[in-house]
C-alpha cells in the first residue's frame, strides 16, 4: 500500500468522516436548445480526501466528463447546473469566471482527453508552463521556464532543456501527455482532474502515465478523479469507484470490494464483460443487452430497468435511493448503490478448519 494510500484509509476512518477536499452534492447539469433539453447529470453526490483516487466509470454518454466539466467551471452558456460543488470549503457552483480563474490550474486542475487540441500548437511548451505560473506564482519569465524544466523532469520527460523550448508537434502522444500533466501539476492543485488520459496511448506508454499520477499523489498528496473506461487501470489505480450510468451515480465502493462483490446490476454486466487473460477465444464476451436511454428527461424510476433481467413494477414506478444495499457489511468507506434488487454478496469462502476434509485427509495421512 503506497503511503498515499495509509493517508486515505486513515482519513476515511476518522469518527467524524473524512474532510473532503473536493465535495459535490446533488449536482444536476442540462443542456438546452431550440428544439430539447438533454439532462446529462442528475443529481450526483461524492466525496474526494485528499490524496485519494477516485475512479469515474461507465459507458459512453454517462455524464462522466461533463461532471468533471462542472467541477472546473468549463461548461458552455447553454448549460444550466444545479446543486453543490465545494473546494476546500469554497463554493464554485455559480462562482463568476473571475473567482473561477483563481483557483483553476493553482487549486484544481485538469489533464484533458486530447493533448494536441488542448495545447496551443504555436507556443512551446516551456510558455505555455510557464504561463499557469507566472500567472498563479507570480514568477517571471526565467524563473517559470526553469520551473518549467523540472516539471518536464518530473513527469518523465527526458532531455528536459531541449525539450522545453520545442512545440507540441515535435513530441509523440505519450510526451505530450506528459506535458499536459506538468501543466497541471505546476501549482501544485489539491485536486487534480484525469479526463481520459490514457486514451490512444500503447500500453507500454499508458502504464508510464498512470506511473506519473502515482507517483504525484505520492509525492505531492495529491487528489486525482480518474474519468475511465478502461477496468484494468482502475484495478490497479483508484482507491474507490464510482459507477455512473444515465447520468445518475448507480454505484460507488472501494475498489477492491466492487470488483469482488458488485451490487447493482449494471456494475456486474461491465465486470463480467472483461477480458480475463488466457480466456481468448473460449466464449463469447457478455453484453448488456438494450441501448442507452435518451436523456431527454430524468424519469422518476431506475434508468436501467429497460436492461435489467431483474426488473419488476417497481422499478418502472419509482427511483431507487443511493444507498447501503441490505447484506452489505458495515465499512467506514460505505459500499452505495441505487436498485432495489441488488446483486447477492456471494458467500465467503470457507477455509479449511478442524471438521473441514482437507482436514480429515490429512489426519488420515492422505
Amino acid at each position: 500500500m503506497s503511503a498515499a494510500s495509509v493517508v486515505t484509509e486513515r482519513a476515511m476512518s476518522e469518527p467524524d468522516g473524512p474532510r473532503a477536499v473536493l465535495s459535490v452534492r446533488d449536482l444536476s447539469v442540462s443542456f438546452r436548445s431550440d428544439t430539447r433539453t438533454v439532462h446529462a447529470v442528475d443529481a450526483v453526490s461524492f466525496d474526494l480526501a485528499p490524496g485519494e483516487v477516485l475512479a469515474v466509470v461507465g459507458e459512453s454518454g454517462c455524464g462522466k466528463s461533463v461532471t468533471s466539466m462542472a467541477a472546473m467551471g468549463l461548461l458552455p452558456p447553454s448549460a444550466t447546473v444545479t446543486g453543490s460543488i465545494r473546494l476546500d470549503g469554497r463554493e464554485l457552483a455559480g462562482a463568476s469566471d473571475k473567482e473561477l480563474q483563481k483557483v483553476r490550474g493553482k487549486d484544481i486542475a485538469m489533464i484533458f482527453q486530447e493533448p494536441m487540441t488542448s495545447l496551443n500548437p504555436v507556443l512551446t511548451i516551456g510558455r505555455q508552463i510557464g504561463e499557469v505560473l507566472r500567472r498563479h506564482r507570480g514568477l517571471g519569465r526565467r524563473e517559470a521556464r526553469e520551473r518549467a524544466v523540472e516539471l518536464l523532469e518530473l513527469v518523465g520527460i527526458p532531455a528536459p532543456r531541449q525539450r522545453v523550448d520545442e512545440y507540441p508537434h515535435q513530441l509523440s502522444g505519450g510526451m505530450r501527455q506528459r506535458v499536459m500533466i506538468a501543466v497541471a501539476v505546476a501549482c501544485d492543485p489539491g485536486v487534480l482532474i484525469a479526463d481520459e488520459p490514457t486514451t490512444a496511448l500503447d500500453v507500454t506508454v499508458q502504464a508510464g502515465i498512470l506511473e506519473v499520477l502515482q507517483s504525484l499523489r505520492e509525492r505531492l498528496g495529491t487528489a486525482i478523479v480518474l474519468i475511465t473506461h478502461d477496468l484494468g487501470v482502475v484495478a490497479d489505480t483508484a482507491d474507490r469507484v464510482l459507477v455512473m450510468y444515465a447520468g445518475r451515480a448507480v454505484e460507488q465502493a472501494p475498489v477492491h470490494e466492487l470488483f469482488a462483490a458488485p451490487r447493482h446490476p449494471y456494475t456486474a454486466g461491465l465486470l463480467s464483460a472483461v477480458l480475463r487473460p488466457g480466456a481468448e477465444g473460449k466464449r463469447r464476451l457478455p453484453e448488456i443487452p438494450g441501448l442507452v436511454p435518451s436523456l431527454d428527461e430524468q424519469p422518476d424510476a431506475c434508468t436501467f430497468a429497460p436492461r435489467c433481467a431483474n426488473a419488476d413494477e417497481r422499478c418502472l414506478a419509482a427511483r431507487p435511493d443511493f444507498e447501503a444495499p441490505a447484506g452489505t457489511r458495515h465499512r467506514d468507506v460505505p459500499h452505495l448503490a441505487a436498485c432495489w434488487h441488488p446483486v447477492p454478496v456471494p458467500a465467503p469462502r470457507p477455509t479449511a478448519g478442524p471438521d473441514l476434509p482437507a482436514d480429515k485427509n490429512k489426519e488420515d495421512g492422505q
